[in-house]
């Protein structure tokens, strides 16, 4: 066999090598994505049943209050909302208030995200935001988290719908 042979069946050889390796590397990420998404949907269930039960909560505090789910493009989780009729001057307008909590969909940082946005009497006064790599998680840290932004927006409530 010639020396041009050898090198040539090592080109290949190596070439073999490198498409086996790359493949392999390709199925690692593929299952490596399949157990963040496993991840995300544990922590976001978890989270979603924490998060109605504070938002419900809230509502038996402040009368008034509409609950809904959220669930979609946004995240998944709960809001509440109001609009208050408001007479000053003769004038009336209504004013508008809602607190939402959300677990943000998985994208490509493979990151758990929460999200927190409160408006009273229509203006924004509460956004929050919490987000850890999927594989680092400390589910303790996002449940009081989601406590600690209702009970914020709950006193911002109580000061500023007087």
């Amino acid at each position: 066999m010639s020396e041009f042979e050898e090198r040539l069946k090592k080109a290949v050889a190596r070439g073999a090598s490198k498409a086996e390796s790359l493949l392999s590397e390709e199925q690692r990420k593929k299952q490596e994505a399949e157990e963040h998404k496993r991840l995300h949907g544990k922590y976001r269930l978890e989270l979603s049943e924490r998060i109605e039960s504070v938002v419900k909560k809230l509502i038996d505090l402040f009368p008034g209050f509409r609950y809904q789910s959220v669930f979609g493009e946004s995240g998944w989780g709960s809001a509440c909302t109001r609009d208050d009729l408001v007479i000053e001057k003769g004038m009336r307008s209504n004013k508008y208030s809602r607190f939402e909590l959300v677990v943000r969909p998985v994208n490509e940082f493979f990151v758990l995200d929460v999200q927190a946005k409160g408006t009273i009497a229509d203006r924004e006064l509460l956004t929050r935001a919490l987000y850890q790599p999927l594989g680092q998680v400390d589910i303790e840290r996002f449940n009081k988290a989601v406590d600690d932004w209702a009970i914020a927006y709950a006193e911002l409530y109580a000061t500023k719908r007087g």
